[in-house]
């Protein structure tokens, strides 16, 4: 019999055992010691320190395991695992995220094709996003057989938004090779995907073609209405303070100060360093400048335009750097309730 850790109390038994010979720790460092290396090491990626302290005590102080040990440990899992529910919503974008991490994109993409056949390529949908004018810019070029098939697969309003950027001569063997067109096959969609993500990747870099990281979910948190922030940053802190710090340092953005009133941007310069402020103003256009201007007295504003103009040319990282440093002033005022940045819905915007 394995003794159960000391200091834990057993939980109550499994169904099928008369009693619980290991505690939960213990229960959950067997199946974890049942694993394989790899898989044992995704699972402890995820834990808290304060978790991961507990299992690892649990993992060092177990003997020998039998196998009826290893059968509670199992029966445990499988009796947590029925109280919950995996969600079915986007499925296939879950496969194919794990099978682009194991495999890579061009063999997840054929995986795909193989499971999952009526799925829409990946690119195609990031295309459906996209503005005309960029796709006009990314597939004008191409024969008009790859653009006809292309706007079959887009919504309605930006596919005939595309239509009508293209050259007369275009247009007219576009619309005829759709009106000939019949089902699109997998294979002529596979080939628009692999053209676009060159494509895309060409114009805007590999990161154009990632969905989501710290800038989105901080977008959607600045949209939304009530105490998202309040309420979803902390619990996320939680279980990833990084990240939950990465998300914060996204919600506020130096353009946000642009929509500051006149009594809000008048406090915040008073505790800006002017050296900060003109390498700041540097990167941005006279009309971004005006609100900053506006509120300084004329002979101010007229200074700090002479001070740009003499600091000359400067590096982006510089400007960028000054700009974090006004945001940080702006939030540390916003926290103590000095000044209101954006909706004011929450405890900083």
């Amino acid at each position: 019999m394995v003794e159960p850790l000391a200091g834990f109390t057993p939980a109550p038994g499994s169904e099928g055992f008369a009693e619980s010979l290991l505690s939960r720790p213990d229960r959950a460092a067997v199946f974890l010691m049942l694993l394989d290396d790899t898989e044992a090491s995704t699972l402890i990626s995820r834990l808290q320190p304060h978790e991961l302290e507990r299992l690892g005590a649990a993992m060092v102080a177990l003997g020998e395991v039998d196998q009826t040990g290893m059968t509670e440990a199992l029966a445990d899992f499988v009796s947590e695992a029925q109280r919950e529910v995996i969600p079915a919503r986007d499925r296939a974008g879950d496969v194919r995220v794990l099978l682009e991490r194991t495999l890579g994109l061009a063999k997840a993409e054929s995986m795909m094709q193989r499971i999952a056949p009526d799925v829409q390529p990946f690119c195609v949908e990031v295309a459906r996003w996209l503005a005309p004018a960029v796709l006009v810019r990314l597939i004008g070029d191409e024969h008009p057989q790859m653009i006809a098939a292309l706007l079959l697969l887009i919504d309605p309003e930006p596919a005939a938004a595309v239509l009508s950027a293209l050259p007369a001569p275009v247009q007219t063997e576009v619309i005829e090779r759709i009106a000939r067109a019949g089902p699109i096959s997998r294979q002529a969609a596979s080939t628009i995907d692999a053209l676009l993500s060159q494509r895309i990747g060409a114009n805007f870099g590999p990161s154009a073609l990632l969905l989501g990281g710290p800038q989105e979910a901080a977008n959607l948190i600045n949209r939304a209405a009530g105490e998202v922030r309040g309420t979803v940053l902390p619990a996320i802190a939680e279980r990833d303070a990084p990240l939950a710090a990465a998300i914060e340092d996204k919600l506020f953005t130096f353009e946000m100060l642009l929509a500051l009133d006149p009594m809000a941007m008048g406090r915040l310069l008073r505790d800006v360093d002017s050296a900060q402020l003109v390498d700041a103003l540097k990167g941005l256009t006279e009309e971004e400048r005006t609100p900053f201007l506006a509120a300084m007295s004329s002979r101010a504003a007229d200074g700090i335009r002479d001070e740009i103009e003499l600091r000359g040319r400067i590096a982006k990282k510089d400007v960028v750097a000054a700009q974090r440093a006004i945001v940080e002033v702006a939030k540390a005022l916003a926290a103590a309730g000095e000044i209101i940045m954006g909706s004011g819905d929450g405890d900083f915007v």
